[in-house]
């Protein structure tokens, strides 16, 4: 087993400023200036993400965050008043509704669930638990 003290997940960017504006100012997370030019975002629950500049960055495709929520359609809605776009997904064999949230509960496939970007083209998503 491996002995640790602590454990942290990071992610790239490929602007750091933008990226700070985005996770402290449209998604309202608390977001501090950390070591080797990063940046510490603290998630719901504590626990923390180390963003950082790459020069070459290269987007992720996959989902890096997700975020829990008790009400996706207000969730939602809330992402797309700040700009935020969450119809990401336009593939016929990947049903979302106009809002872009796949009603996985209705369907039985699992939760409801609504992807987005953020401004260096990561994947998010807010689901309902």
């Amino acid at each position: 087993m491996l002995t640790t003290v602590h454990a942290f997940s990071g992610f790239s960017v490929d602007d750091l400023a933008a990226a700070k504006t985005f996770y402290g100012g449209v998604l309202g997370l608390d977001v501090k200036e950390g070591g080797m030019g990063a940046l510490q975002v603290t998630l719901p629950g504590g626990h923390e993400v180390f963003v950082y500049p790459k020069e070459n960055h290269e987007l992720a495709t996959f989902t890096i965050l997700n975020f829990v929520v008790t009400d996706i359609d207000a969730a939602v809605d809330e992402l797309n008043a700040a700009g935020v776009t969450t119809k990401i997904y336009r593939d016929p064999d990947f049903n979302t509704d106009e809002k872009g949230i796949a009603r996985g509960r209705a369907a039985g496939y699992g939760p409801d669930i609504a992807w987005f970007r953020d401004p260096a083209g990561n994947v998010l998503s807010v689901l309902s638990d």
